[in-house]
């Protein structure tokens, strides 16, 4: 487990997610070390704390925190990282070494390709436009899942994206098709590539996450997010992330508790690819 209290790259509403992974771990006091129901235990876990951000410098916290995803990823860990905005992926994928051939599996409200906002290149709104264009992911084997993204959002908005290979899986869509339908999709576009997960907590409805920035209605619940992550169980993840908790925002603490459970689930997929590679 690694903390990245880095929210420099929210462009569109407000910051405060840089408190995002205090807020998760607090939360996940209240967790077991097992999962009764599976008897899925999460292997070894060493929480390694946060990463050094520089609260006021973009550029090199982005640098370092792609240091130390390069480090880890030498040493073979596998990371699951406590945001933090949207836009770390972009530096963690930068230090995972794995080249393009990487697919993902974003759950999120909004796809996150613009190619810019406000005259900024790099921010929580461009990550995987800026991942493709750098070879980081394979555009064809990544797939979005809960994208809807209110008013503010266009159609041109999504064309770069679709016209890369992504898979987008809208909430319409997933409404009429079914969870069953989306885990087999998802393993379909990702296939034995190495895949990271990235879990923006706006995916949810915004019932169940009013502590993010940009909390969208008509989303998926706990329970669909819960069966998903279950459903990509032997599939070759390499990392995964926990982003836009924010705390200032969160007075209840229900989002970062539904964020700790998430990243439970995450633990169990990660200890999974841990025993793969052990036999």
């Amino acid at each position: 487990i690694v903390g990245v209290p880095f929210d420099l790259g929210t462009a569109y509403h407000l910051g405060g997610s840089r408190h995002g992974p205090t807020a998760i771990r607090k939360e996940s006091r209240g967790l077991g070390s097992i999962e009764a129901y599976r008897s899925i235990a999460p292997a070894r876990v060493v929480d390694l704390g946060d990463v050094p951000v520089y609260p006021r410098n973009f550029d090199k916290s982005l640098d370092i925190i792609t240091e130390c995803f390069r480090n880890l990823s030498e040493k073979g860990v596998l990371p699951l990282v406590l945001g933090g905005d949207h836009t770390i992926p972009l530096a963690i994928l930068r230090g995972l070494l794995r080249g393009g051939n990487v697919g993902m599996v974003q759950f999120d409200a909004h796809s996150d390709t613009n190619d810019e906002f406000r005259g900024m290149k790099i921010t929580h709104g461009t990550t995987f436009r800026r991942a493709v264009e750098e070879g980081l992911i394979d555009p064809k084997r990544v797939i979005q899942i809960g994208l809807r993204g209110g008013p503010r959002y266009t159609e041109e908005d999504l064309a770069w994206a679709r016209e890369a290979g992504m898979t987008l899986v809208t909430t319409d869509v997933f409404e009429e098709r079914g969870r069953a339908w989306v885990i087999e999709e998802a393993r379909r576009v990702v296939g034995n590539a190495p895949t990271y997960i990235s879990f923006d907590i706006d995916g949810l409805d915004a019932i169940y996450c009013p502590g993010t920035g940009c909390p969208e209605p008509g989303g998926f619940s706990m329970r669909d997010a819960m069966v998903i992550l279950r459903g990509l169980l032997g599939a070759n993840i390499i990392g995964a992330d926990i982003c836009e908790v924010c705390p200032p925002v969160d007075s209840s603490g229900i989002t970062a508790l539904h964020a700790a459970h998430l990243g439970f689930e995450l633990l169990c997929l990660l200890a999974e690819t841990a025993r793969s590679r052990a036999k």
